[in-house]
């Protein structure tokens, strides 16, 4: 759940967005703009690069890892939210722009940004005019509604985000539509619609982070005749400039051209591709051998490249001018189940983070390019974030075997024991840094196995608690990024045990703690987001003394482009190059 703050910071936050809203969309211009910047290494960290409105030609993304979903209720991975701005709208966006304007939110099926009223607990909207599905029927606010009371239907579609349910139920226990005895299927009363224009929401404690999730895929507009459920991520119905025109699971989706999006009422994207195909590989050298070559386009998974090409593109002037080495806002790390022994006991979890070797593991990502070596579980750019924060003496690079064979005996390990290690089979990157930990833990005496499954089942194997019992899982390899730039927005999905699910669970170690969930109320209760700041560096370094992460990393990637795209920039809102303007040069 995400406590609420207070209405002078619901006030603050609406007036410094109604500022950026002025600014409008993208660049719009067909040559060097403001902001735009010459291809060269790292030059789309800093501006956009080749910009132009030029339209026509194939956007050919690859990726190594499969959609969660296309069903934008239950997508959470966030390399498909950047694929969903091609296809998805909802009532506020992040603006496609490069650097610190690209956080922050603009209307986008909404006429402009919310009207606060009630103290804050009010959010009125109003959906511009000319705006349809892919199928030409008028996007409502009754659409909008319903795309929302979809959330609360976990039964159905889990694996998304469900920060809206604890806002918007309010004790009514909304079942989702499925099984709403309304006639409408409407009957979510936190939500109201007085006309095909207007939606209000209405909630119980004002929350300044409420217009982040409006600008969540999980608060799109889903008509109602058209749902089928479950299956609906096979065929979402399109807002964007793209349609969805075939998804094969583990292949692959096309998105042509929506006839029914009228740019005249977008200005966060430029529709400039005619088609786009995204290709699913399980080879992904296979795959940065075609970009490095030109035969694709972007590796959309935003992890970078191999190592292999990455030495290439060190090595080559000419293919490092197409490169950059973004921090993603990513940490990589690895989690410790608390329901699997013995990693219920604090000090077994303590005898892995000091046995781990910390510059393997960064040289098993792919070495300083991969990211700065992890010391803690906030990222640097968060409020609240310290990357000096070192408990655990990681950033020294060096296995601790002394103080890890001293956990042991303090756990009533002392000979050690053994584990599994979970980890997703189609991130080469992970695997790597599950067998440097194997390797590592070696040397204190603990002997764990790895599980490597199938990667496009994480919301059901890792994010099943029952299944990670079931499978002795007491170690994942997982990265996260936050779902907004707050304290809450990145940790509070991780550490909150208001958020552990049957299924979709991001709550691995199983942590529910009065004290840290606390916590977040007191830093949802504080006046301004720098207020709330030192709330999350205590949340920190609460759950840095439980000794429930070994974080690896504070994310980067080398990102390769091909150098035939235009508009090429890091959305910061993403950590990665914005599908909503990228076109190529036929």
């Amino acid at each position: 759940m995400i406590r609420r703050k207070k209405a002078a910071a619901l006030t603050a936050l609406v007036a410094a967005l109604s500022l950026t809203a002025a600014c409008g969309g993208g660049s719009d211009d067909g040559g060097k703009g403001k902001g735009s910047a010459g291809a060269g290494f790292d030059a789309a960290t800093k501006g956009v690069v080749n910009v132009s409105d030029k339209k026509g030609g194939e956007l050919k993304l690859w990726s190594p890892q499969d959609v969660d979903y296309l069903d934008p209720a239950r997508a959470y991975y966030g390399f498909v939210w950047n694929l969903q701005r091609l296809y998805v709208r909802q009532l506020l966006a992040y603006d496609s722009k490069p650097g610190d304007a690209g956080t922050k939110l603009v209307p986008d099926l909404a006429e402009a940004l919310p009207v606060l009223s009630n103290g804050g607990k009010t959010y009125t909207l109003k959906l511009k005019d000319g705006v349809k599905f892919e199928d030409g029927t008028p996007v409502t606010s009754k659409d909008i509604k319903y795309g929302v009371e979809r959330v609360f239907a976990q039964d159905v579609l889990s694996g998304g985000p469900t920060y809206l349910i604890d806002i918007l139920d309010q004790g009514q226990k909304y079942p989702g539509p499925y099984k709403d005895k309304a006639a409408d299927k409407l009957g979510l009363k936190s939500v109201q619609t007085p006309d095909d224009k207007t939606i209000v929401f209405n909630l119980a404690k004002p929350n300044s982070d409420f217009s982040y999730l409006l600008a969540m895929p999980s608060s799109s507009p889903v008509p109602m005749a058209k749902d089928t459920g479950a299956k609906y991520t096979n065929k979402p119905l399109s807002t964007g400039p793209y349609k969805v025109t075939s998804f094969t699971a583990g292949k692959g989706a096309t998105f042509e051209r929506n006839p029914n999006w009228d740019p005249k009422t977008d200005t966060i994207r430029k529709g400039l591709p005619d088609k786009v195909s995204f290709t699913v590989t399980t080879n992904a050298e296979d795959m940065d051998q075609r970009l490095l070559s030109g035969d694709i386009d972007l590796a959309v998974d935003g992890t970078g490249v191999q190592d292999a090409a990455k030495i290439k593109i060190l090595q080559n002037p000419k293919l490092k001018a197409n490169a950059d080495n973004p921090f993603t806002g990513y940490i990589r790390y690895m989690v410790f189940p608390q329901t699997v022994a013995p990693f219920d006991n604090v000090e077994c979890r303590k005898a892995v983070i000091y046995a781990a070797d910390p510059k393997s593991l960064q040289t098993a990502r792919g070495g300083p390019t991969s990211g700065d070596l992890g010391a803690n579980m906030l990222p640097p750019g968060i409020p609240g974030s310290d990357k000096a924060f070192d408990p655990y003496g990681l950033t020294a690079g060096k296995p601790q075997i002394d103080k890890a064979k001293a956990a042991l005996a303090a756990c009533g390990k002392p000979n050690g024991f053994k584990t599994t290690i979970a980890v997703r089979n189609n991130r080469k990157a992970e695997v790597k840094t599950a067998e440097s930990l194997q390797a590592a833990l070696k040397a204190a005496g603990i002997d764990a196995s790895i599980d490597q499954y199938d990667g496009k089942l994480s919301s059901s194997t890792i994010g099943s608690p029952e299944n990670v019992k079931k499978k002795g899982y007491g170690i994942i390899v997982m990265g996260w990024g936050a779902d907004y730039n707050s304290g809450a927005g990145f940790l509070q999905p991780l550490v909150d045990g208001s958020f552990i699910l049957p299924n979709g669970n991001n709550n691995y170690s199983m942590l529910n703690d009065p004290e840290v969930n606390g916590l977040f109320d007191k830093a949802a209760d504080a006046p301004t987001p720098a207020e709330a700041a030192p709330f999350y560096t205590e949340i920190n370094k609460k759950i840095m003394d439980k000794a429930l992460y070994l974080p690896i990393n504070f994310d980067k990637a080398l990102v390769y482009h091909n150098p035939r795209l235009t508009n090429v920039y890091f959305n910061e809102s993403m950590g990665k190059i914005d599908l909503a303007t990228v076109g190529v040069v036929k």
